[in-house]
């Protein structure tokens, strides 16, 4: 049976399907994502409990260990690390690469549930897991400071800038560290407490009953009612320092007699600096099949509508930028691809020494590359640095079914026949051929096709490129070359 029959007899079909190929592979060439390696997910899942007050010792007594009991019998799990500190435990859960980690996120609620009996009654809520990826990285870090307005006022404005951030297409997550939320600090006197017999639960209990916000009723008349509307939320120290925390002797003790109120930050342990400034950093992860080099690109072009929306005295400024590395690696690896690509040729030319003839087989190379590109975006993959080595391994590959098949079909139009019967007579005797050399060149690709661990999944896509590519180009053989070499 001769495949390429029916492509010899009918050649502008078979032009008209190697051009929808190439439309649809340069189409999708615009589709496929960037970044430095192919993504890997490890399935890890992250569980944190708090307990307030606790010593690490009693943590890791009582909490990380009937935790740690119940997680060991979940299947899948290659790694458990846990380490417990000051009122709070963190353990972390990394699965094989093949567990699901949906599956595995409900294992581990189960053994949550079934630790919760052996936990401390005193726990103030269960503890708490979420899905985690340790190899994901911010693409884009941006600075928020200011040499004048204190850290907390930066905090706001970080807070707004995220918020504009985190809709940029392609975004997941953008986290604000080193943050520092504005809060009012009461540094109670103690001998000013014992002089008006007050305790501190007083103190607690004024406070919380005054910031809130609840409704005030309504006055109700014969024609007409008004509703009482107005905040009781305090906003600054100055305000907390007028609530009245208790009555003594028929006078009010307000809270500035019994302490000093100064404007702060919720934690005044966590900091961060650019250079000498406080500063607060905005890391931005970008989600799963996102294109970084788009994803950061479009966060440079805000960064000027940002800056112009901020107030002068504070600054934003781009401190590290991936895209720009992984710019650099692809565009090295692009220009090796062409190279390979010009290299592959000039020694066809050079070893058949016609132009038309050279061009029949070296037509092969665009059009596997691109049909390679629409399968790399039905696949999920991207392009890496893996993934264009790839290419660039096959374009050695993908010329050598078209330069037997030309070759060939030449012996039979050197013989006497007419190019369309000598296409008709080469393509048939050579077929098989072309699909045993293809079938071998797989065939290698094959152990890392089934690799199994990180460097597995690392070298699949790299795998699956090249036998995507050489099939392609096989394929091509059958087809369009014994039709274009019955035209030319």
């Amino acid at each position: 049976m001769n495949v390429a029959a029916p492509f010899i007899r009918r050649p502008v079909a078979a032009i008209l399907l190697m051009a929808g190929i190439l439309a649809v592979g340069l189409g999708a060439f615009g589709l496929l994502p960037v970044a430095a390696l192919p993504r890997v997910d490890f399935p890890t899942i992250s569980v944190s409990a708090a307990l307030p007050g606790a010593s690490p010792e009693t943590m890791a007594a009582s909490v990380a260990t009937p935790l740690e009991q119940q997680f060991a019998g979940i299947p899948g799990l290659a790694q458990m690390t846990s380490s417990s500190g000051l009122g709070v435990t963190n353990i972390s859960l990394q699965f094989v690469l093949n567990r699901n980690i949906d599956g595995a996120a409900s294992d581990v609620q189960a053994a949550i549930t079934q630790a919760s009996a052996q936990l401390p009654k005193d726990l103030p809520s269960p503890p708490d897991f979420y899905k985690t990826n340790p190899t994901d990285r911010a693409v884009i870090i941006l600075t928020v400071a200011s040499d004048i307005l204190p850290i907390y006022r930066v905090d706001a404005a970080a807070s707004l800038i995220a918020q504009r951030i985190s809709s940029v297409p392609g975004v997941a997550q953008v986290y604000i560290a080193g943050s520092q939320p504005y809060s009012p600090r009461v540094e109670v006197d103690p001998a000013a407490l014992a002089a008006r017999n007050i305790s501190l639960e007083d103190v607690r209990l004024g406070l919380s009953a005054q910031t809130q916000d609840l409704p005030k009723g309504a006055l109700e008349g014969d024609y007409q009612s008004l509703t009482l509307d107005t905040s009781d939320q305090l906003f600054d120290a100055s305000a907390y320092r007028n609530v009245i925390i208790a009555w003594r002797n028929g006078a009010p003790v307000r809270l500035g007699d019994v302490a000093r109120v100064v404007d702060g930050v919720q934690d005044t342990r966590v900091a961060g600096f650019d250079g000498l400034r406080p500063a607060e950093f905005l890391q931005v992860y970008p989600q799963a099949q996102a294109n970084i080099v788009q994803v950061v690109g479009q966060i440079n072009a805000m960064l000027p509508a940002l800056r112009a929306a901020l107030p002068p005295a504070i600054t934003l400024r781009n401190v590290s930028d991936r895209s720009e590395t992984i710019r650099g690696s692809i565009h090295e690896a692009e220009h090796t691809l062409l190279l390979s690509i010009l290299l592959v040729v000039a020694v066809i030319y050079v070893f058949l020494r016609s132009p038309r003839v050279t061009l029949i087989p070296s037509i092969t190379v665009p059009l596997s590359l691109a049909g390679t590109f629409g399968v790399m975006v039905l696949l999920g993959y991207g392009l890496d640095n893996l993934s264009l080595m790839a290419l660039t391994i096959a374009v050695g590959f993908v010329v050598d079914d078209a330069i037997v098949m030309v070759e060939n079909i030449i012996r039979y139009i050197e013989m006497g026949f007419s190019p369309r019967e000598a296409a008709l007579k080469g393509s048939g005797q050579i077929g098989f051929t072309i699909v045993s050399i293809t079938a071998s060149l797989i065939a290698v690709f094959i152990p890392l096709l089934f690799m199994g661990g990180i460097v597995g999944r690392l070298f699949r896509e790299f795998a699956v490129t090249v036998v995507v590519a050489v099939g392609i180009s096989a394929a091509i053989a059958l087809t369009l070359t014994p039709a274009l070499c019955a035209l030319m």
